[in-house]
């Protein structure tokens, strides 16, 4: 792993710090918008996206347009949970935004330098979490991805479920948020940075590897484009997260943006 310093960590520091801004509300990636390929389509004739108000084939939508990416999959197990957590106060911290970002990037996605909070702001039923890393040199912290969650289901004790991530200096916009896709998948979006490598994986709830992976991309530049292909294996009707990260300067994972998909009918 390449360590930098001096002029160009603070660099790196101002790239990661400065340019992890919030996206448009509509879309939990971002504003950018992406361009599903022909392997990312559905039949002629069917939508390449999942409208909003249509249940994701692994389940319902959170609040009617975003997929339910973690931790659960369904309506129906936050329900359990609702209804578990009611009698015995069990997993409360699903009920605090802060914390379910944090154990989305630390125990689902397995990025565990990235354990801090810099900023946390809820607008009613959605909250943007901005989590980070502590940096080598000083007390700053240095934010990796602005986590999007959403209230599954009504009332103060319905529990928290990441939606997706903001646009910052990596994006990820191909496949489009809620696209149903086959493997092999392409994967791509911008990046702005030096000597990056960027890596995808496809992740499910539940599995603690990945369900396809590809490993890495060279990229750089400002607002530079990249692509990668991944190959995955799952049962059809699922909703997987997909995620690209890149790191190597100053942690193992700096940046990273996730998207949901639904795998395709066989």
């Amino acid at each position: 792993m390449k360590r930098f310093t001096g002029p160009a960590l603070q660099v790196l520091i101002v790239l990661a710090v400065a340019t992890a801004g919030c996206g448009a509300v509509g879309d939990p990636r971002g504003s950018v918008p992406g361009t599903a390929s022909p392997e990312e389509t559905t039949p002629p004739g069917s939508a390449t996206t999942t409208p909003p108000g249509t249940p994701a084939p692994g389940g319902g939508l959170v609040a009617g347009r975003y997929q339910p990416l973690w931790p659960f999959s369904t309506p129906g197990e936050a329900m359990a949970w609702r209804e578990a957590h009611r009698r015995d106060g069990r997993e409360a911290w699903h009920l605090d935004a802060r914390r379910t970002a944090l154990a989305f990037t630390r125990d689902f996605l397995r990025f565990t330098e990235i354990d801090r909070v810099a900023k946390s702001v809820r607008q009613g039923d959605h909250a943007r979490v901005h989590v980070a890393y502590q940096a080598e040199e000083g007390p700053r912290l240095l934010v990796a991805a602005v986590v999007h969650l959403v209230k599954f289901g009504s009332g103060e004790d319905a529990p928290w479920e990441v939606v997706g991530t903001d646009d910052t200096s990596l994006s990820l916009t191909r496949p489009r948020y809620g696209a149903t896709v086959r493997s092999p998948l392409t994967v791509g979006g911008r990046i702005t940075g030096v000597d990056e490598s960027v890596k995808v994986q496809v992740r499910r709830p539940g599995s603690t590897t990945p369900m396809g992976e590809s490993c890495c991309v060279g990229a750089g530049g400002t607002g530079s484009p990249w692509s990668a292909r991944v190959s995955f294996k799952a049962p059809p009707g699922r909703t997987l997260t997909v995620v690209a990260s890149t790191g190597g300067h100053v942690a193992t994972v700096e940046r990273f943006a996730v998207t949901g998909v639904n795998v395709a009918p066989s």
